[in-house]
């Protein structure tokens, strides 16, 4: 099925979404998508949206199970409290990606922006995994519980630019960060240390980043060539001693 999105007030196209969901449609494409916000939100059916154009903010919150594919760039706040399904952007993306997300997958081809991972948890196996093939603001991972943010650094429109930005892992009391190539431990946050792979961070790592390179296209073994560390929080309650203490 295909909409044209065209001028559409984002409350009109949503509704002609979920229609289209309600009545069964297994795959769904948007053309001339601009800036229309809560694409995908809440739906719970095995549907894949393609957007052609830029979607708003809340792409896919509080979704759980269908599949979005942007074939541009996105805006903020992808993944708000998802709960299962994929994200794929071929571009970049913006701030406070994967929000609370609690599981399901979201994979960026290029940069991203701030306070990507703020939150995000998991719970038994359901466990939410965020990629940035680009690189990233400030604040990654911050007040991360659980899941796994991955940042390669590699595919990104400006060379120069640092691949992380400073108070990396602010607040991270759970999850792990695998990062390409290293960390500038100068730019990380006090809650957080670098360790080196194990042997099941490293079979974990690959099956995520072949998934990865799956959607987009990529050399696997491109990918994996350069090493990775990991980035863990030092104490699972890193402002413990903020609060009054609990009672004997």
């Amino acid at each position: 099925m295909k909409l044209d999105a065209q001028g559409m007030y984002y409350r009109d196209l949503n509704a002609k979404v979920r229609e289209a969901v309600a009545a069964g449609a297994e795959k769904i494409e948007l053309a001339n998508v601009n800036g229309q916000y809560f694409i995908g939100d809440g739906i719970n059916k095995p549907v894949t949206i393609i957007i052609n154009g830029v979607p708003g903010n809340d792409l896919a919150a509080f979704m759980n199970g269908a599949t979005i594919v942007v074939k541009e760039n996105a805006q903020d706040n992808i993944g708000n409290t998802m709960n299962a399904g994929k994200v794929i952007v071929h571009g970049h993306a913006g701030d406070v990606l994967g929000y609370g997300m609690r599981g399901g997958r979201i994979h960026i081809l290029k940069d991203v922006g701030y306070r990507v991972g703020i939150h995000m948890k998991s719970y038994q196996d359901n466990k939410p995994v965020l990629i940035a093939g680009g690189k990233a603001g400030d604040f990654f991972g911050e007040y991360m519980a659980g899941g796994v943010l991955i940042l390669l650094g590699m595919y990104t429109d400006d060379p120069d630019k640092a691949k992380h930005g400073y108070l990396f892992g602010t607040g991270m009391h759970g999850g792990v960060i695998y990062v390409r190539g290293g960390v500038d431990e100068s730019r990380l946050a006090k809650e957080v240390g670098v360790f080196d792979l194990d042997e099941n961070d490293q079979k974990e790592l690959e099956g995520y980043i072949k998934e990865y390179c799956k959607d987009f296209k990529l050399d696997v073994q491109e990918v994996l060539k350069e090493g990775f560390v990991k980035v863990l929080p030092r104490s699972k309650r890193p402002y413990g001693n903020m609060y009054c203490p609990m009672p004997k």
